[in-house]
């Protein structure tokens, strides 16, 4: 069976587990164990209705577990135990499921993972070796986050805002192990662009096909991650570049800004430039303008300062950044490149050297310690 088709479907069979009186933990449960069997089946096994062939399965493993339980012996008499012959139902849960793995009770990194679970479709093997922990401790906190949720009336609506965090956390962590995490989080977000016409959803997913766009680019052969400015341009993906800007487009349409919108506009821009010379600093400037008003998010204002060095030059970008927070991440960062921006490779130098000893990945930090060691040659080249 297909895996992304499987992965598709799984939370609407979770979904239907619960409509028949599972509880979500268990409901979830006997899905992945669903799931299991579905992607051990070889081609000559292939179901003609996967996702009557899923309910099926989980159903059998759902009833299986509370037959086992002499506890839930009293519950099992209530149950109906085999549903009648008849289509599956077509009832999709989806977006509850969304709501619920992203409840505010639970820390990101949780619902992190029990959106890749109940939503994704993945194992936890899998999103264990995503995340690169030992797969006992990513069980250890996908139960705990499913004890956490155990008592949420299926119902009850979630919070919009945090679904969408979730998702953009899931497409931020990149990838390893054998699950790609940013086309896994793309491929979320469109699932939940099809059941909600919503114009931040939109705007998301946008953002998530523009910067996936220029991920070719990124890093070179040897690993060494390549800054916006020095990236082969002709290997960005031109058709998610189209894709996004057509999907911003039709959101933007609507009139009804928000964050994610907003940071869309400012990759459509950057992708819509043939060179970093070409760059329409001016409107990213105002872009950024619009997401500081709509957030006040101190990430945004330190990008606006880096925007407003490259339309107004290093002082000006300069002065835009003492007004933010020095113990802000990356703001040593910006500071040396703004300080180079401005004519001062000494103290460029200085500040990207302190940036490199606080950096959050290896190849962030070389980046910076290379940028330092370019300055202080004599040359300065």
């Amino acid at each position: 069976m297909d895996p992304q088709l499987v992965r598709e479907l799984a939370p609407q069979v979770i979904g239907v587990l619960v409509r028949r009186g599972a509880d979500f933990a268990s409901a979830e449960d006997a899905v992945q164990e669903a799931l299991l069997k579905a992607w051990q089946a070889g081609v000559s096994d292939l179901p003609a209705d996967p996702k009557g062939w899923l309910v099926t399965t989980a159903w059998r493993k759902y009833l299986d577990a509370v037959r086992s339980d002499v506890a839930r012996r009293g519950r099992e008499e209530k149950l109906d135990l085999e549903p009648a012959p008849g289509p599956t139902e077509q009832a999709d849960d989806t977006l509850r499921l969304y709501f619920l793995c992203a409840h505010p009770s639970l820390s990101p990194a949780s619902a992190l993972a029990l959106t890749l679970r109940a939503v994704g479709g993945l194992t936890t093997r899998q999103i264990a070796a995503a995340y690169l922990v030992p797969e006992a401790t990513m069980a250890q906190r996908i139960s705990r986050a499913k004890r956490a949720v155990a008592e949420v009336r299926w119902d009850r609506p979630g919070d919009f805002s945090t679904v969408l965090k979730v998702l953009y956390l899931v497409f931020n962590e990149g990838y390893s192990g054998d699950v790609d995490l940013t086309l896994e989080a793309i491929r979320l977000t469109r699932q939940l662009a099809g059941l909600t016409d919503d114009e931040e959803v939109a705007g998301l997913l946008a953002l998530m096909l523009l910067h996936q766009a220029r991920r070719p680019a990124r890093f070179g052969a040897d690993g060494r991650l390549i800054p916006l400015a020095e990236q082969d341009r002709s290997r960005w993906n031109t058709s998610l570049i189209a894709e996004g800007v057509e999907i911003l487009q039709a959101a933007l349409s609507r009139d009804r800004l928000e964050e994610y919108q907003a940071q869309a506009a400012i990759a459509a821009l950057h992708a819509d430039a043939r060179s970093v010379g070409e760059t329409d600093w001016v409107q990213i400037v105002g872009w950024y303008d619009e997401l500081v008003r709509l957030t006040d998010n101190p990430v945004a204002r330190l990008n606006r300062a880096v925007a407003v060095g490259e339309a107004d030059g290093g002082r000006a970008g300069l002065a835009a950044l003492g007004e933010i927070d020095p113990g802000l991440p990356r703001f040593a960062a910006v500071s040396a490149h703004l300080h180079e921006k401005a004519g001062d490779a000494v103290a460029a130098a200085q500040l990207y050297a302190d940036a490199a000893r606080v950096a959050g990945n290896a190849a962030e930090r070389d980046h910076l310690t290379r940028q330092a060691a370019r300055l202080r040659q004599p040359t300065g080249g």
